[in-house]
């Protein structure tokens, strides 16, 4: 019997379901981006109709350079931070970053982050790049994905904490915040380590990367220390710069009185349902401060205040995008002169 028309057959039908898969993936994707996209242009039309526009132009009129200068400055301290971060999780997973490549990318990062949708497209654009330099995408796309988790994951425990000793308006959910993060990320550890073992195919290989690439980061001391150690200092800096726009605005409200607000619109912040980085921070805002007894319009105000601040903070990757961009078309122009020298050689010899 012939089996190959069969295993034509076979062959086709895997494709056809292939096609399928692909194609529902990406629209998945692209629903799942305008989703996120129109959150946050909901939260933002939700505030516009609430406390009117007044807040934005405020927030727009009060920025000043002392405000801003004071931005730069402790970004800079931040972006270092994040970088060493990143450098010491992608040492971890054997695709190594020197730190001022990584400082460089950062920046390009975060500026890419602030201006173009959903506010993690500069994450990506950080571990591709990266991906193609090493050659090995997999692992660089890994390495961003837990330096931004873990960070993220400091960033909570250093506000459950905050919120827990500080009064404020959500001091009496705190608990059940910590008790919740905890339980969640031991179920995390635990269904990873089960799957790898249990699981067949490519939810096993994947669950088995993941378990494998904790290892790595967590077993080695300095590398979780260090992790910490760069977290909390980047989350002090984002809080510091937040402190600074409150002041900005002209608001008298005490330090211990706003600290827990401003710990808890930065956490929202990193939600990834906006546009450049604006909605969840500003609802936020408004949200908090009106919780505290304060106004939603000065929350919405100071919010806009700390994302100019943010943005003008962030201008230096621009600079080394352009810079990156240059130094990319000119070596793409070195590759072709270099090949046309060498076949003229051939053809001479």
């Amino acid at each position: 019997m012939n089996r190959q028309p069969l295993a034509l057959v076979s062959q086709a039908e895997r494709n056809h379901c292939d096609f399928r898969e692909n194609g529902a993936c990406a629209i998945s994707r692209t629903l799942w981006s305008w989703a996120r996209l129109g959150g946050g242009a909901t939260i933002l039309a939700v505030l516009i109709a609430r406390v009117g526009a007044g807040p934005f132009l405020d927030a727009l009129r009060l920025t000043s350079a002392r405000s801003l200068l004071a931005a730069v400055g402790i970004t800079t301290l931040t972006t270092l931070c994040c970088a060493w971060r990143w450098s010491l999780v992608a040492h971890a997973l054997g695709v190594d970053v020197p730190l001022r490549t990584a400082v460089a990318a950062y920046y390009r990062s975060q500026f890419l982050n602030v201006t173009l949708p959903s506010g993690v497209l500069g994450d990506v654009h950080r571990a591709v790049r990266h991906g193609r330099d090493v050659g090995e995408m997999g692992r660089s796309l890994r390495s961003v994905a837990w330096e931004r988790a873990l960070g993220q994951a400091v960033q909570i425990g250093l506000t459950v904490l905050m919120l827990l000793v500080l009064p404020s308006p959500v001091h009496s959910t705190a608990r059940a915040v910590a008790a919740m993060g905890v339980l969640t990320g031991v179920g995390v550890v635990l269904v990873l380590n089960t799957t790898s073992r249990g699981a067949p195919g490519l939810l096993a290989r994947i669950a088995g990367s993941l378990a494998d690439d904790l290892r790595r980061i967590l077993l080695e001391r300095r590398t979780w220390l260090g992790i910490v150690l760069a977290s909390g200092v980047a989350t002090v800096g984002h809080t510091v710069i937040f402190l600074f726009a409150v002041r900005t605005t002209g608001s008298n409200a005490s330090v211990g009185r706003v600290l827990p607000l401003a710990l808890v619109v930065l956490l929202v912040s990193a939600v990834p349902t906006n546009i450049a980085g604006w909605g969840p921070r500003e609802g936020a805002a408004a949200w908090a401060f009106s919780s505290a007894g304060l106004s939603a319009a000065q929350g919405v105000t100071i919010a806009v205040v700390y994302g100019v601040m943010v943005l003008v903070a962030t201008l230096p990757g621009a600079v080394m995008l352009i810079v990156c961009r240059r130094q990319q078309e000119a070596t793409d122009m070195r590759v072709p002169q270099g090949l046309a020298y060498r076949l003229e050689g051939a053809a001479r010899g």
